[in-house]
């Protein structure tokens, strides 16, 4: 395998560069997980890092690296690969709705598709 000496910016491996190894495409990964041991025996702490692009050549703007900065929210990305065809992400009930989805002002009345409650030429 193919490996990349990476620099990592913020959080405890500031400074620090490690060789990572490189997927199919030549990249390293787009998040680096490093689980940190707890002191006590619990449960690891896991350090989130994201890949971001280290620089760009002045005249043509090409890509000059990647580096690993530091992600003190954790994961903030869901851990899920969205693709194009992806369902979208669940969104939490806003408090105006119902849990479910539906508005907690809503009448029972049929619904109506033509504006403003105008009568429908097919309604007679």
């Amino acid at each position: 395998m193919k490996s990349e000496d990476t620099p990592f910016v913020g959080g405890p491996l500031d400074g620090r560069v490690l060789p990572i190894l490189l997927g199919p495409t030549g990249h390293p990964p787009k998040t680096y997980r490093v689980p940190v041991p707890d002191a006590a025996g619990g449960p690891p702490t896991v350090l989130v890092y994201r890949r971001e692009q280290a620089a760009q050549s002045k005249r043509l703007g090409l890509h000059k690296g990647w580096k690993y900065v530091y992600d003190p929210e954790g994961d903030s990305g869901g851990g899920r690969i969205r693709w194009p065809w992806s369902k979208p992400a669940p969104t939490p009930p806003t408090p105006a709705t119902q849990p479910d989805g539906t508005p907690d002002s809503a009448p029972d009345r049929k619904p109506d598709a033509t504006p403003d409650g105008k009568p429908d030429a097919a309604d007679g």
